[in-house]
């Protein structure tokens, strides 16, 4: 029985360990509803709003309006004008992609705290919207809009495009704010895809910098491997308590 509850043991262990995925120490929030900026406090912050882009299919260099203390590189986004799926502000361009290759944005700053912050305003949210982040060439955390579906699924004030312009339409879809904060590192890029393609992955309000204090509500949904790491807990009780009759049984025997 010892090498029984040493296998449970191990598979505990094993299922407790963070993946590559999502090894570092991420926080996801998100801001009230009709919100679509960042609330929180930051050292150096910058924002693309695609505004004074041409629309189409492009690359193009930006420095969020930082002076050049920050500077990002996109490639490949599709930015396109504010219309009922996206545009914050119901005016301006937004970006989007509607294909599992997505987009980039590679990053950089001359503040040598490094970057640990990216929010968007991320609308007509559907379940193939994937955000991966990495750190020299290195995936370091990955979310799906899956995930943060299952949050507004009972929030009702968060359905439909807010902005005058597109009041209550495309009202089966959330819209919000969305914020990352990297706990106790940095990132240099982020990939934004569609995976699987069940429609467009509209976003904007582009915002990276190294926060100081957070906002938002925290998104926590169960991951998967929580849930089995539970099961697996259970399992290992079950098993031990069992493991403790037999042993009283055989004492008394």
């Amino acid at each position: 029985m010892k090498n029984s509850i040493f296998v449970i043991a191990t598979a505990v262990a094993a299922i407790a360990a963070p993946t590559a995925a999502n090894a570092a120490n991420f926080k996801v929030t998100y801001e009230a509803a009709g919100v679509q900026n960042s609330t929180a406090v930051f050292a150096t912050k910058g924002v693309e709003t695609f505004d004074n882009r041409p629309t189409g299919s492009q690359s193009f260099s930006t420095d969020f309006g930082t002076n050049g203390v920050i500077t990002g590189s996109y490639s490949g986004v599709n930015v396109t004008k504010a219309d009922q799926f996206g545009g914050a502000g119901g005016t301006g361009n937004y970006a989007v992609t509607s294909n599992g290759t997505g987009y980039t944005l590679n990053l950089a700053t001359t503040d040598a705290r490094g970057i640990n912050y990216f929010g968007f305003w991320l609308s007509a949210l559907d379940n193939g919207n994937q955000l991966t982040f990495l750190k020299n060439g290195q995936t370091v955390f990955t979310y799906s809009a899956e995930d943060i579906a299952k949050v507004f699924a009972s929030m009702p004030a968060y359905n439909g495009n807010p902005n005058d312009a597109y009041k209550g339409k495309n009202n089966t879809q959330p819209y919000a704010f969305l914020n990352f904060f990297d706990q106790d590192g940095t990132f240099d890029a982020i990939t934004f895809f569609e995976k699987p393609q069940v429609g467009g992955y509209e976003s904007d309000n582009h915002t990276v910098g190294f926060f100081t204090q957070d906002s938002g509500t925290v998104a926590a949904v169960p991951e998967p491997a929580t849930w089995a790491l539970m099961l697996v807990g259970f399992a290992m009780v079950g098993a031990t308590a069992r493991y403790r009759r037999r042993s009283a049984k055989a004492t008394f025997a």
